[in-house]
């Protein structure tokens, strides 16, 4: 028979929602490293193989490496970003154990998919997926495939499946701060008579 403290509610359901956060950034992070590690082993380096076009000449395959962050931008400040990374993956676990954010499943969604972005591209950021030494660029680079364009004239930069769960990830925060009402504060209500 278990006790509880009075004046203190016991939430079972809670190692529910950080096992969905822990399995949906787990998955995350698969799914980005494994299509990462399958088009570069078909696709080749970047500039090997001309881009492979699902829908020509809008949506592609094609191999590049990032050796910066968001659309280039650093270039050779990848141990910088690998911090980061790693700074923003303790932010967010303590967003939900301390500031409960573990309480929302919205916000759990969207930070296991920030947190499945970041372990991702951390992989490549730490030259995990073995980058040739002859590109030394390379050894902090993150790997891209996805291309998407309109003609040649409006080429987006390549991306991957974990800069595009960072993104869903930070649609889903901005949606929930501008348009989804505040939660009471459980701990306020918890110590309430």
């Amino acid at each position: 028979m278990s006790q509880t403290t009075p004046g203190v509610v016991v939430r079972p359901s809670l190692w529910i929602r950080w096992l969905v956060f822990g399995s949906a950034a787990a998955l995350g992070t698969s799914i980005d490293l494994i299509t990462k590690q399958w088009v570069f082993a078909s696709r080749g380096l970047p500039g090997q193989l001309p881009p492979w076009w699902l829908i020509e000449p809008y949506v592609g395959i094609e191999t590049a490496v990032n050796p910066g962050a968001l659309f280039g931008l650093g270039a050779g400040w990848g141990s910088l970003f690998a911090a980061l990374s790693v700074l923003a993956a303790v932010a967010i676990i303590v967003w939900l154990h301390k500031f409960r954010a573990i309480d929302s499943w919205w916000l759990v969604i969207a930070l296991a998919c920030v947190m499945g972005g970041i372990f991702g591209n951390l992989y490549d950021r730490l030259g995990l997926w073995n980058p040739p030494p002859e590109m030394p660029l390379w050894s902090s680079g993150v790997r891209d495939w996805i291309l998407i364009q309109y003609n040649s004239n409006y080429v987006w930069p390549n991306f991957n499946i974990a800069d595009s769960l960072l993104v869903c990830g930070a649609i889903m925060l901005a949606a929930h701060s501008f348009w989804m009402p505040p939660q009471p504060n459980d701990r306020a209500s918890e110590k309430a008579p």
